[in-house]
This record gives C-alpha cells, sequence and structure tokens, in this order.
C-alpha cells in the first residue's frame, strides 16, 4: 500500500497526471507540465488556501484539483476553506465551493466535492433520465435507462498505488473467467452458481436481458479480479423484505482472485463500486446487500465501510443479513483518497 505522506503525484481518468510540490505551508500544482496553481497554506483546526496571486481567478478545475489533491492527501480533512477575490462560477454552481457570509471566503466540503460525478463515470449520468413509473411482475417501480456498455468507472486509489475501475460484463470475453471464479470451492460455497460453461453463459443472458439487473467486472491496473451484480431494489425479490426506494441500488459481489483478496483491498473496492452507484443516479439514496448471515467476514468488510446490518431475514434459499448504506452516511463518512 502507498505511504499517503509520499505522494507526489495523482494520475487522473481522463490521461494527464496531476503533479504537486507541497510543503508544509505552500503548494504548487501542475498538470502535463503546465503550472496550474500556487497556493499558501495556512494550518489549523481546518485548512485555509489564499492564492499567492491574490487577484488571480482561477480555473474551475484548478480549484477541483487543488482540492482533489488535499482531500486525497488528508483523508480525514473534512473542509477547506479557500480565500480568493472572485471565485470561478462554474465552482459555485456545480457545488465544489460554497459561498460564507465572510467576503471573499468560500468553502469546499469533502461530502460535496466526492459526489461530484466527473471525472469517475466513464459515460453520462444516468439521472438525467426522465421518470416514469411502470408495473411490471406485479412491481410499480420507475422505467429504467438503457444499460451502459464498457467502462462505466474508474479511479487512482492513493492508499493503494492502483487504479480501480468497474466496466460492464461482456459474455465472450468474460465467459472463461466467470465459469472458473464460480466454480471455485470458496465462491460456490456462497454463490452456489457452479456449473457448466453453457449454463453460465444461460445465466449471464438472463441477467442482460434484465432491464433491472447490471453485471460488472471489476479491475485494479485492469486486471479483471471480481464480478458484481448491481441491481434496482424495487424489482427484485428483496423488495418485499424492507421498504424499498424507487432508486435504491443493490449489490452482489464475488472476488475471483485469490491474489486481490484482504481488507485493504475490499475497502478499495467496495468504496468504489458503492461510489459508482451513487453517483450513476443522484436520486439513488441507498446502497443494500443481502449476505448469507453466517457470511461473518463479508458483513464485517461491509460494516467497516459503514454498511450497518438492519435486521436478519430469510430468503427460500438462504438466511440473509439485509445491509443497508445511506447517501448521506456515505458521503459524510466517505474516505475515499
Amino acid at each position: 500500500m502507498s505511504n499517503l505522506n509520499d505522494l507526489s503525484i495523482l494520475p487522473l481518468p481522463t490521461g494527464p497526471v496531476l503533479n504537486a510540490d507541497e510543503s508544509d505551508n505552500r503548494l504548487t500544482l501542475t498538470l502535463e507540465g503546465q503550472p496550474l496553481l500556487h497556493l499558501r497554506l495556512e494550518r489549523g483546526e481546518t485548512l485555509h488556501l489564499h492564492l499567492l496571486a491574490p487577484q488571480q481567478v482561477p480555473a474551475a478545475r484548478a480549484v477541483w484539483a487543488a482540492c482533489y489533491w488535499l482531500f486525497a492527501r488528508q483523508p480525514e480533512c473534512q473542509q477547506l476553506t479557500w480565500h480568493l477575490a472572485h471565485a470561478p462560477d462554474d465552482a459555485l454552481r456545480s457545488g465544489l465551493l460554497l459561498a460564507t457570509g465572510v467576503a471573499g471566503q468560500f468553502l469546499c466540503e469533502r461530502t460535496l466535492f466526492w459526489q461530484l460525478p466527473q471525472p469517475w463515470l466513464s459515460q453520462p449520468l444516468s439521472g438525467s433520465y426522465p421518470q416514469q413509473m411502470v408495473i411490471s411482475t406485479g412491481k410499480r417501480h420507475p422505467v429504467r435507462a438503457p444499460k451502459p456498455r464498457g467502462e462505466v468507472y474508474r479511479r487512482f486509489d492513493a492508499r493503494l498505488g492502483a487504479w480501480v475501475s468497474l466496466r460492464t460484463l461482456e459474455v465472450e470475453v468474460d465467459l472463461a473467467r466467470f465459469n472458473r471464479w464460480q466454480n471455485s470451492t470458496r465462491v460456490a460455497n456462497f454463490w452456489q452458481e457452479s456449473g457448466s460453461l453453457e449454463q453460465h453463459r444461460e445465466y449471464l443472458g438472463k441477467l442482460d436481458a434484465d432491464p433491472h439487473s447490471l453485471t460488472l467486472i471489476g479491475c485494479f491496473d485492469d486486471e479483471p479480479f471480481a464480478y458484481f451484480e448491481a441491481y434496482w431494489a424495487k424489482e427484485d425479490r428483496i423488495a418485499p423484505f424492507y421498504d424499498a426506494g424507487d432508486y435504491d441500488r443493490g449489490i452482489h459481489m464475488l472476488v475471483g482472485e485469490e491474489h486481490h483478496r484482504g481488507p485493504h483491498k475490499v475497502a478499495s473496492w467496495l468504496s468504489a463500486l458503492v461510489h459508482y452507484l451513487f453517483l450513476d443516479d443522484p436520486r439513488t439514496q441507498r446502497v443494500v446487500a443481502e449476505p448469507r448471515a453466517d457470511n461473518a467476514r463479508m458483513i464485517s468488510y461491509m460494516q467497516n465501510q459503514c454498511f450497518h446490518c438492519e435486521k436478519e431475514f430469510d430468503f427460500p434459499h438462504k438466511r440473509a443479513a439485509l445491509m443497508i448504506l445511506g447517501r448521506e452516511r456515505f458521503f459524510e463518512r466517505c474516505g475515499l483518497a
């Protein structure tokens, strides 16, 4: 794992690398070798940021880059106080900066920063999709946007020192590894989906045709290591067991590659998966899961990422723990770096 104190660069999903030269009271940022921002840092109960050229109007992307650097460098930092003669309008309109009652003073809140969808999302928000309620299989729910294809999320995990990304599953590309993962003794014990290539082709085909489910492959540094199913809870079998919201999302999780197991890896991919689902549609207020009630290790990992166990309940095939993570709780305690 990387030491955040040694952090000097942050790659961005769009390609360029953010470089920083930081001392106790100075921060200089460059992007693709070009100067981006020069700041004086005033440290105290909160971190105050002053431009070295006070009358400068920084570009919104420069303000974003400085906030990203400082929040990634200091995961415990919850708020940045900017001192600007003029704040960029785009930063105020997006929520990156908040005006205060003090002239020339603006705030950036961690809980708001990580809700900004770009550059983490690789595709447009489905949250712009209009709402229309329909009834299918006896359940009333919103019409869902068409499923994305390809990569949907990418972020450099500064703690891990690796890219974490999510892409949609492609049957012809991923069938063999999905089959291998499902037939491992460890995975089969919890998923109970071992079978042949043709059985798994049929399994994945049904999910692909189901508008309420999205199949994803998790990657570290572009190496596939995990399979995830994200589903709209309102149309799912879980809905009768709690008060499911119209835009609640649920998750099923499978780590297939043994060398990518461990609590530090779970902390990275689970937070990325939840982050993606909350960004994908800003109307999503909760992410839920229903691991087997005796899967103490996974339940513990989820609790470490701020999920709480609402209750245990019985599916026809298993005793399950209802794990819930609310949007407000996730972003208020956001440990992304």
